[in-house]
């Protein structure tokens, strides 16, 4: 039998050396709040916000980052246009590493956030 779960991906954490100055660069580039929780672990963590219960986000926490551009990518919804975002990215001391790539879903850019973490923007098509 195969393993097949509505959601394969369910969390993920993104370590990063300023907790406040990486809560600002997200909270800017994808036009979000993050919520910044004190008490829910080992650190304080600035949590992305999702829309049901049952919604698969994830958080930032204080951290030692990978090398730059080595650890596993993350792919964020874009909140406007790809072309915004990739704009509010580099203006926000993100680095851009690969154009736009088209898929049959929408399309989305790699690039690096200022602690090196890979990050794909993605901007779904219309249904």
């Amino acid at each position: 039998m195969t393993f097949k779960p509505a959601d394969f991906a369910v969390w993920f954490e993104l370590p990063v050396s300023d907790l406040e100055k990486a809560t600002r660069f997200y909270n800017t580039v994808f036009m979000t709040e993050l919520n910044r929780i004190d008490d829910m672990g080992p650190n304080p963590i600035a949590m992305f916000p999702y829309e049901s219960d049952n919604g698969v986000a994830g958080h930032l926490y204080p951290g030692k980052p990978p090398a730059r551009g080595t650890g596993p990518t993350i792919h964020l919804a874009c909140p406007d246009s790809l072309e915004a975002t990739v704009e509010r990215f580099g203006a926000e001391g993100g680095e851009i590493v690969f154009e736009p790539v088209a898929i049959p879903s929408g399309r989305f850019v790699y690039g690096l956030d200022p602690d090196g973490n890979s990050v794909g923007m993605f901007f779904s098509n219309p249904k």
